[in-house]
């Protein structure tokens, strides 16, 4: 089998004919930053391409997208982990045996409360995804027995340091063609009430997600929470960082909004521990954070067998990392708009057919494997080590 061609195989059949992987690189390259961004504070926004060869010749891509002021996972600490650690441990390994292949990585770098090194992580398993769909000559969907929708509706994000800038920004969302909105609150409970009756006012009709990013403290979060919700607010992420337990299990019990975690969901043994415990009504799921396709998949399927809500968001996520949670919320029917915000936030593009907006919702990729093509000759100019 030859990387040209995209026959079907099965799943099973993969696992015993896949071809060994023979190289994995690591290529650093940064986009430029076109808006303010709380999680973005320069003009630039760090990611890792990954590229695995197999022995027969056949490519597969991943992005590995660091954000060192969202979590600790930096640039240079996701490139030396890469280079220095999860390459060496899979080469000559089958790409085919994605589990197996998480099983190496958590060995090689271990965890601590979760999944070290998520993101660096997820680099590895999107090209791996992305190698046994061009296997097998099917996109992930497919591979995984699903048909999956035309396109993710998005949501476009209103973060704002002044209320008076809120009206402009849902504005230019409009021109887009969005209709759903995110907001980012904490830690001002008078102004996130505030911005949240705003875009309520101006967004009339649209699913109100706000996002915390675990800034209140629990006083606060019991207090607001109750006002998000009067001011119009659907659902509230991440209201306490992900180590305050008691506290969150308080706000669920508390009930005057759907409770969303993110930040401390990694892996689904998390999502089980939190559910018993009674912390959460669903999860913002993103692939970056779970390190890759591989756990988030049965992340939402925890979720939908639990009855929990499964909303989609992103870290600003460009080109392939975009692509996996495109094919992910696709393959899985998100119900809810997706707070996918990579084009709005971020300029350029190493894809050699970058997405395009359509009327606020992007497609769902469906060629072999992730469904994008990387400009390779681009990539290995832009990275700069």
């Amino acid at each position: 089998m030859t990387r040209r061609e995209f026959v079907s195989v099965s799943a099973a059949a993969l696992q015993k004919a896949a071809p060994a992987i023979r190289t994995i690189e690591a290529f650093p390259v940064r986009y430029p930053v076109t808006g303010y961004f709380k999680f973005l504070p320069k003009s630039e926004r760090p990611t890792v391409f990954v590229r695995i060869t197999c022995e027969d010749g056949t490519v597969g891509w991943g992005q590995s997208v660091p954000i060192h002021t969202w979590s600790y996972e930096t640039l240079e600490s996701v490139t030396t982990t890469l280079r220095g650690y999860l390459a060496p441990a899979l080469i000559g390994k089958n790409p085919a045996d994605i589990e197996g292949a998480h099983a190496i990585m958590n060995k090689t770098i271990a965890p601590s409360f979760s999944t070290g090194m998520p993101i660096a992580k997820a680099g590895i398993d999107l090209a791996l995804h992305d190698i046994i769909g061009k296997l097998a000559g099917k996109s992930l969907p497919e591979l995984w027995g699903r048909k999956p929708l035309d396109k993710v509706v998005l949501s476009w994000t209103v973060n704002v340091k002044t209320l008076g800038e809120a009206e402009a920004l849902v504005a230019d969302g409009r021109k887009f063609g969005y209709k759903h909105f995110n907001i980012k609150v904490a830690p001002d409970p008078k102004f996130d009430v505030e911005l949240a009756r705003i875009v309520r006012r101006l967004a009339p009709d649209s699913f109100l997600w706000a996002d915390a990013n675990g800034g209140y403290d629990l006083p606060t979060a019991l207090a607001v929470i109750p006002q998000l919700r009067d001011a119009g607010v659907n659902v509230l992420e991440q209201p306490l960082p992900p180590n305050r337990l008691t506290g969150l299990a308080a706000l669920k019990k508390q009930g005057a909004l759907p409770l969303l975690l993110d930040e401390g969901v990694v892996s689904v043994f998390d999502l089980e521990e939190f559910h018993k415990l009674g912390m959460l009504d669903g999860v913002a799921m993103k692939p970056a954070r779970t390190a890759g396709l591989f756990d988030a998949r049965r992340q939402v399927e925890y979720l939908e067998r639990n009855r929990l809500m499964f909303l989609g968001s992103g870290l600003t996520d460009p080109d392939v990392s975009l692509a996996a949670s495109l094919v992910l919320y696709g393959a899985y029917h998100l119900k809810y708009p997706a707070a996918l915000n990579g084009l709005q936030f971020l300029a350029g593009s190493w894809l050699r057919k970058p997405f395009a907006l359509e009327d606020g919702a992007l497609r769902v990729p469906t060629t072999p494997g992730l469904g994008v093509e990387v400009d390779e000759e681009k990539v290995r100019k832009a990275s700069r080590d």
